[in-house]
């Protein structure tokens, strides 16, 4: 099977061995992709640029799951991500996405994960502590305040960059719109 048409998957690796761990793999001549994103980091003397994974604790690599054992040897490898007991692959339009993204050169970051009707705290601008649920609408994300006594709620539309999710919050049905 040609190393292109094998399926891609998600290793998990030990933190802050993931670049170690792409450099083995494809020394091992296995097809392996870890995106990168630049950020600047203070230390005591001066502010430097270093490249973080843009998903810590994992590397992707294409593979055989037959002839996983090469995978598994690696130093820095822990596992390939599964569900059920079972290897998940991750989809060639998701790899092809990440790949655009970080091949555009625009600057790129690690981002919590929010899902539609999520609990969100507003973090910056104006309404900056203000606590909703993230619903979208058309083309545009809004946050929606409730206020029970009054059983009202009024929307507010955001941009992402001024959201994260609430730790620990319920997710909420709401339904979906238009």
């Amino acid at each position: 099977m040609a190393a292109n048409s094998l399926p891609w998957f998600a290793l998990t690796a030990k933190p802050r061995h993931e670049k170690s761990a792409a450099r083995i793999l494809f020394n091992k001549g296995l097809e392996s992709f870890l995106p990168l994103c630049r950020s600047r980091r203070q230390w005591s003397d001066r502010i430097k640029p270093v490249d973080l994974p843009l998903f810590p604790g994992y590397v992707f690599c294409r593979l055989d799951y037959q002839h996983r054992l090469a995978v598994l040897t690696t130093p820095g490898i822990t596992s390939i991500l599964g569900f059920d007991n079972a290897p998940t692959t991750v989809s060639e339009e998701e790899m092809d996405r990440i790949q655009a993204i970080v091949s555009s050169g625009l600057p790129t970051e690690p981002w919590p994960y929010i899902h539609i009707g999520e609990a969100v705290r507003i973090d910056h601008g104006a309404l900056t502590g203000l606590e909703g649920v993230l619903i979208r609408e058309k083309d545009s994300l809004r946050v929606v305040v409730t206020v029970e006594m009054l059983r009202r709620s009024v929307a507010v539309e955001i941009d992402r960059d001024m959201i994260r999710p609430l730790p620990g919050a319920r997710m909420q049905q709401l339904p979906r719109t238009a």
